[in-house]
């Protein structure tokens, strides 16, 4: 399992839009958007970095993200989410999406989540 201050974005170009990063509190045991991607933002609608998981509304791409979030901290494993396409009437649009949720090492616990979002 990485340091999570091991990982460095930048190093990411390609993907930094759909990255992002979450920051594990245990006593409550919540998480806390730490960086969203600008690509995930647009998306989103707006912008909800600094939130807890359990203060925002949860549409795509961060639908199930606080259930993903718990089941990634206690397996201390990584944990894959696939969202099912859903067309809407009349844009032929489709938000299905897979996002993936990895666990970094930090303080003696994990202390971070790197996630990454794909569409289609």
């Amino acid at each position: 399992m990485p340091f999570w201050d091991d990982v460095n974005l930048s190093s990411l170009p390609d993907l930094s839009g759909r990255l992002m990063l979450l920051k594990v509190f245990d006593k409550p045991a919540r998480c806390r958007l730490e960086m969203l991607g600008e690509e995930l933002k647009e998306r989103r609608g707006r912008d909800v970095v600094g939130k807890f998981l359990d203060e925002i509304d949860t549409h795509p791409p961060l639908q199930y993200l606080n259930s993903q979030s718990s089941a990634t901290v206690e397996s201390r494993a990584p944990t894959y989410y696939r969202h099912g396409s859903t067309k809407r009437k009349g844009s032929g649009s489709t938000d299905t999406y897979s996002r993936l949720l990895l666990p970094m090492w930090g303080d003696g616990r994990i202390g971070m989540l790197l996630g990454g979002v794909v569409w289609g």
